[in-house]
């Protein structure tokens, strides 16, 4: 005999109840069927705030109308199926049950009261509807049929509503009853009966166990659990989408992750198929042809060392700790008795080698009456201060990474573990099963989404995730997009892939966490209605548990800039080409880089001088391997290159800067260039990086217009009196040239300080041939002298500034946080 239970998702409609109708005859043709039936969906909630609202006098009628609404919908739905249907005596059965619940809700009105004995009758209800329903069912498709009725063949031992049945005397009761081969056997879930023959419940959702109580009772060939996914997975697939469907689990493997918090299963229902070597098949409602996950004796012989990966929530942990513990005798069985003499279930136990404290994890609904009862059962040591005050941390969960291929296995806790970490996720206990199939980490509840698709993907993918959020969209940000655009082929052949996740400009963004479809991005954000707003962004990564998040900012606003030390406080790595967060006030670039070691974030900025060159990177490796930087001299802007390279060719300041506006190489308005303003917040954030403790206001600026040039003009009239320069521009050139010199505007650094000017630099200089808007920049250090370490390229233009984003972005992938 095959016993096939249905949870109440696939009872929910009568399109559902059909569906499972016809799974049960199926498997009774082939060997004889039972089939155990949960409530249907939604009806046990209604019943349990029935009995929870009518000793308060609080309002049922609308629970009691929703329910009937329900259950009448599906008759209906089978009568119009099969006019063999008994509509009318099944909904006089149904009107009955109504009926008595109604009588014992004025009860309690009465009484206030609700026992513990009325609330399981009142709670079970739906099941025993279901299979009312069932019965009449396949009494009219023609089949005999018998009921078990769980109150008198299940004999239960417990509370009225959490009893564990006795497998051995319901045996005996079941085979007294001789089933009739051809009959199909149908049984209410969720309910037993005690020795005095009251109903009793097995704890909510327990109508899994009710079916492998019934399958051992049987001695079944199987027992199937129908519900609504297609079997048991690596985690939770609405958690984590690419989570893997596991074809075989062992008995032990499905108990530690149904005991950890998996909510596919039970976790009562392995122990009575673990007794009579019953397998256990988890199957698909909606999806029969699935082959869904099965469970029994066997080691798995697949290559998986880890099986799964759970969340158990709503925990709280209690830590026993104090000086007189160290060498006193049962003090952990005095803590664990007193928990077991006040009901309360441990989950967690966790103890320091030096005997100073013990902790451990129980449900949070129980707090109170575990706080109570410790401070009682210790009240001297209390007082005698041998024990420090009972340390109470709520809002907690536990992952759990489980399975049998562990115990032979290394470095799962490491990877675990490190997992974790780059996850910014704080652990506030650790365990590991005896078995060592299981290990198990305490964390704040509001972070254990994030602890599982982190875990998840260190685990089970290879292919490595980064959820971008851009802000600023104009030329280097578009060209960004493009380049991932371009990008996802190749990137997806080495298991990389960039989730654009939001897009934003100074009024809209858009946003999507599962990443954005780009082809026509520029036409869905001028459609997109949700206004620009960095706390919309921070509620998005929390709400969908976003476990790499990347805050990218292509603008050149002092306002986004303003932002980067709340995004790596909550979480985000931040990369920018934006030079004004490194040129602000240091101790607000002191806090970037706090903020970005404290939370194991990445604050990645190489755009920041240079572009795409690997500016900042080959700088900090040289600090990191001893060197010191003793002079630096350096070509730091794009456009100034370009003009200054041209004035040698004998072209006039006011033409070259318009050929230099035309091509695109400077600011809108070329005074924002040629200030050296952009080129001294440059100098200030290599000067910085080498430990230089200044203000923008340390660097001594000469700017190429004189003083007070074209103040208070238009960029277009500041272009028309530009000319007025060109005589002495062209004659400084001119004598430069006579001493076989040239003129370039450089950045300098020496001695602790910083200059910027226009230099006059001869043909050894290593900035003589640099121009056509390349950058230059020489480093003259304790390793690199007399010769320098010179970087040169192309260091302006928006697909050069993109590509180094790009590679910025992607280094949020590696290991390490902190600021680069």
């Amino acid at each position: 005999m095959k016993v096939l239970k249905f949870g109440g998702t696939s009872l929910a409609n009568p399109e559902r109840f059909l569906q499972a109708a016809q799974l049960i005859e199926q498997a009774h043709l082939a060997e004889q069927a039972a089939g155990v039936l949960s409530a249907p969906a939604k009806i046990t909630n209604h019943l349990v705030a029935l009995s929870e609202k009518a000793p308060l006098n609080q309002a049922t009628d609308t629970h009691l109308s929703e329910a009937l609404e329900i259950f009448y919908n599906i008759i209906n739905g089978l009568h119009a199926k099969n006019n063999k249907f008994d509509l009318a005596g099944t909904k006089q059965i149904i009107d009955n049950e109504f009926e008595q619940i109604r009588g014992l809700l004025a009860e309690m009105e009465k009484t206030g009261q609700c026992s513990d004995a009325v609330k399981a009758t009142i709670d079970s209800r739906g099941e025993k509807l279901s299979i009312a329903m069932m019965k009449a069912w396949f009494e009219a498709c023609g089949y005999p049929v018998t009921v078990v009725n769980p109150v008198e063949k299940l004999l239960a031992y417990g509370s009225y509503l959490e009893s564990s049945v006795d497998i051995e005397a319901s045996t005996k009761r079941v085979d007294a009853a001789s089933i009739p081969k051809q009959n199909v056997v149908l049984m209410p879930g969720f309910t037993a009966g005690n020795e005095k023959g009251e109903l009793v419940l097995l704890g909510r959702n327990g109508s899994d166990y009710s079916a492998a109580c019934l399958a051992a009772c049987l001695g079944a060939s199987v027992c199937e659990i129908w519900t609504d996914v297609d079997g048991v997975y690596t985690c939770d697939p609405r958690l984590v989408p690419d989570a893997r469907l596991l074809p075989s689990l062992s008995y032990r493997e499905a108990m530690e992750l149904s005991y950890f918090g998996a909510k596919v299963i039970h976790p009562r229902t392995i122990g009575p198929l673990v007794q009579t070597n019953i397998p256990c098949l988890i199957k698909n409602t909606d999806n029969p042809e699935a082959a869904g996950s099965i469970i029994d004796a066997r080691e798995s012989s697949d290559e998986l060392q880890v099986k799964g990966i759970t969340n158990l929530d709503n925990l709280t942990m209690f830590n026993v700790s104090g000086p007189g513990m160290q060498g006193m005798v049962g003090m952990a069985a005095r803590v664990f008795s007193t928990m077991s003499k006040a009901g309360v279930s441990v989950i967690l136990i966790t103890q320091s080698s030096s005997e100073y404290s013990i902790s451990f994890c129980i449900p949070t609904k129980s707090t109170e009456i575990a706080l109570n009862a410790l401070n009682v059962e210790f009240a001297k040591e209390l007082a005698a201060n041998d024990l420090e005050p009972v340390e109470v941390i709520k809002d907690l969960s536990i992952i759990s990474v489980v399975g049998d291929g562990m115990r032979q296995a290394k470095g799962i806790a490491a990877r675990f573990f490190s997992a974790l970490a780059q996850a910014g996720i704080s652990i506030v206990a650790i365990a590991q099963g005896s078995s060592e199939r299981s290990i198990s980490a305490v964390v704040g509840q509001n972070k254990a989404i994030e602890a599982v698709k982190a875990t998840h993907q260190a685990l089970f993918n290879n292919k490595k995730v980064v959820d971008m959020f851009l802000v600023g969209v104009g030329g280097v940000g578009g060209e960004l997009i493009e380049q991932i655009k371009n990008q996802k082929a190749y990137l997806a052949k080495k298991d990389i892939e960039i989730r654009v996740c939001a897009l934003a400009n100074s009024n809209k963004m858009l946003l999507n966490e599962r990443g954005l479809c780009l082809d026509n991005w520029q036409q869905d954000l001028d459609n997109a209605t949700q206004p620009s707003d960095f706390d919309v962004l921070l509620s998005f990564i929390k709400l969908h548990h976003v476990v790499n998040p990347v805050f990218v900012d292509c603008t050149s606003a002092d306002s986004v800039a303003g932002l980067y030390a709340r995004a790596l406080r909550e979480g985000f790595h931040v990369v920018t080409p934006n030079k004004k967060a490194n040129t602000r006030e240091l101790a607000y670039y002191n806090e970037l880089r706090e903020n970005a070691r404290k939370n194991q974030r990445k604050f990645l900025y190489d755009t920041n001088v240079g572009a795409g060159l690997p500016v900042i990177e080959n700088l900090q490796n040289l600090l990191a391997a001893g060197d010191e930087v003793e002079r630096f001299n350096g070509i730091l802007s794009g456009s100034l290159s370009f003009i200054f390279g041209e004035l040698e060719n004998g072209k006039t300041l006011s033409e070259v800067t318009a050929l230099a506006r035309e091509k695109g190489f400077t600011e809108p308005d070329p005074r924002d260039d040629l200030s050296g303003q952009d080129v001294a917040r440059k100098l200030l954030i290599l000067a910085r990086e080498c430990g230089m403790q200044l203000e923008l206001s340390d660097v001594e600026v000469e700017s190429v217009l004189p003083k007070g040039f074209a103040e208070g003009l238009s960029t277009e009239e500041f272009m028309a009196i530009l000319p007025q320069l060109d005589a002495d521009f062209s004659a400084r050139v001119e004598q430069a040239k006579a001493r076989g010199n040239v003129l370039r505007y450089v950045g300098q650094i020496d001695q602790g300080k910083c200059k910027v000017s226009i230099m006059e630099v001869d043909g050894d200089d290593p900035l003589y041939k640099v121009k056509n808007g390349e950058n230059a920049l020489a480093f003259y250090t304790r390793y690199y002298q007399p010769i320098p370490l010179l970087l040169r390229g192309y260091g302006a233009g928006n697909a050069v500034t993109a590509a180094g984003i790009f590679a910025d972005i992607l280094r949020t992938l590696q290991s390490q946080g902190g600021s680069h």
